[in-house]
């Protein structure tokens, strides 16, 4: 599936975090949210993108910003990684993957010369009105929170909202 575009509206999200509890992303409605997709929890790049999200999550919520972390992985991974690390924003399983592939962000990848489907590192910032305001279709895990931040600052100045 393709990645969705600016303008787009964000394809439905509807997936349990570690407690079974379901998040629905059109309940965000009238809220930014940031959509991040990650290969594994408790991994080197996915704990330090998580991490500064962690340490800019202050800053986010200021700019009325929710930060939601997808993986494959499962609800005790999920559980284990959040203690460890102190995570306090929300991570969502997509065990089947199938949001993930609504957003593009399930792929062929190539590694030591193997090819395998897996998660793409990603992020969409959707707007209060559901739609896709920004991508980062491929990201480096350190810096990336900071960036995510600044463009929602420029957004939200910029929209009025």
């Amino acid at each position: 599936m393709s990645i969705p575009a600016v303008g787009d509206s964000a394809p439905a999200i509807a997936l349990p975090d570690e407690s079974g509890t379901i998040h629905r992303l059109a309940d965000r409605r009238g809220s930014w949210t940031v959509v991040y997709f990650y290969p594994a929890d408790d991994t080197p790049g996915c704990t330090t993108e998580a991490c500064q999200f962690g340490d800019h999550l202050a800053a986010l919520d200021a700019e009325a910003a929710a930060v939601w972390g997808i993986s494959p992985d499962g609800a005790a991974s999920h559980a284990a990684f959040r203690q460890k690390f102190g995570l306090r924003f929300t991570l969502l399983s997509d065990e089947d993957h199938a949001v993930a592939e609504q957003y593009g962000a399930w792929t062929l990848k190539k590694n030591y010369g193997r090819e395998y489907m897996g998660i793409q590192r990603s992020t969409f910032l959707v707007d209060p009105e559901g739609r896709i305001a920004h991508v980062w279709p491929r990201v480096t895990a350190d810096g990336h929170a900071a960036e995510v931040l600044a463009v929602l600052s420029d957004l939200r100045r910029g929209a009025g909202t």
